[in-house]
């Protein structure tokens, strides 16, 4: 059986037109399907203002629906253009909204917005497996949605530091409870990588302050060292494209757009 993982596509259509698919079994996909151009350059430009000490940019309605939207309508490309090749099992990574964020976000700026997640989930051939287990031809398949780890928190010490470890000690608890309820898998397909392992912040783009530092999570760490997975497919560090293996599991840091073809032997 023909496996194909993607990282992070960002809309980047005319990347995926160059992968072969046509023999292709499944394709996974680890999160970030959309552009997110417009929504990075205003969190970026609000953690800079932070930094200086100046007030966040309040952006108007209009634009955050904007913003969203343009990940929201090239999503839905990506996915449709995978489609006519295989089944395709995704998570969300941080670009992607949940249901409930997209219902909060609609009330915050008072403009009504898509659910992806249920849009998604309708298409034929497409599944979203955001924390759910999957079976595809007896390979069980582990899907964990992106979330904000404490080893991240304390890395980065971002700005509210205590406000924001208390938020991330939730979404934490709640990836373990979801690893542990896993077991053991054949495949993870996860956002961020483990801590220490291809996630180093290397990317221009990325503030001063945040270069050099580990952007993984010891949660999925913990996990590898403990179930030994066969495989775990990640993206999010951009810059940190490759393979390690920890004991018997090969960890690839798919990147932007890029691609890992394996011959899936159960």
């Amino acid at each position: 059986m023909k496996i194909c993982a993607i990282g992070d596509i960002h809309g980047k259509l005319n990347k995926l037109k160059k992968i072969h698919l046509t023999d292709i079994d499944l394709i996974l996909l680890a999160g970030d399907l959309g552009s997110a151009n417009l929504a990075r350059k205003m969190a970026f430009e609000n953690i800079k203002r932070e930094n200086l000490g100046l007030p966040e940019v309040e952006y108007t309605p209009a634009q955050e629906k904007r913003a969203f939207m343009e990940s929201y309508n090239s999503t839905i490309k990506i996915i449709k253009y995978l489609q006519r090749f295989a089944p395709v099992f995704t998570i969300f990574g941080n670009v992607e909204s949940s249901n409930q964020e997209t219902k909060e976000k609609s009330k915050e700026i008072n403009l009504s917005l898509p659910y992806l997640y249920n849009k998604l989930n309708s298409l034929q051939n497409v599944r979203v497996i955001n924390n759910r287990l999957a079976n595809f031809k007896n390979v069980k398949i582990g899907g964990l949605k992106y979330f904000i780890d404490t080893s991240w928190i304390r890395e980065f010490k971002p700005i509210n530091y205590e406000e924001k470890l208390s938020e991330a000690k939730k979404e934490t608890d709640k990836a373990k409870k979801i690893l542990r309820w896993f077991g053991n898998v054949d495949i993870l397909i996860c956002h961020q990588p483990p801590y220490g392992i291809l996630d180093k912040v290397k990317a221009k783009f990325a503030p001063k302050h945040w270069q050099g530092k580990h952007a993984g999570s010891k949660v999925i760490l913990e996990y590898i060292k403990s179930k030994s997975p066969k495989y775990v497919f990640c993206g999010h560090i951009h810059e940190s494209q490759g393979m390690k293996k920890i004991g018997k599991t090969e960890i690839h840091n798919l990147c932007v757009g890029k691609y890992k073809i394996i011959e899936y032997v159960k």
